[in-house]
């Protein structure tokens, strides 16, 4: 049997992903600003984890409870079905 070479295979270099709140301070993280924490909902609803999303896990938190507010004062859909776009 022949030996097959193997190919060699470039690295994979993945960007680091960098909280938009740390870089800009001028972003502010408000329950009633829908639009920038519909940027943090999957289709479905879900809250995106940080390590897709790329945030600081402080700027995680305050996403998590800001959209948690949000969906109890009705400014965001707590399913799917809702959700226009």
């Amino acid at each position: 049997m022949a030996i097959i070479p193997k190919r060699k295979r470039r690295p994979i270099f993945h960007r680091r992903k960098v909280c938009r709140f740390c870089v800009d301070n001028k972003l502010v993280i408000d329950h009633k600003d829908v639009n920038t924490l519909r940027h943090f909902i999957t289709e479905r609803g879900k809250i995106i984890p940080r390590r897709i999303s790329g945030n600081c896990a402080r700027h995680q938190r305050k996403i998590t409870t800001a959209i948690k507010r949000a969906r109890h004062l009705a400014l965001m859909p707590y399913a799917a079905s809702m959700i226009q776009g």
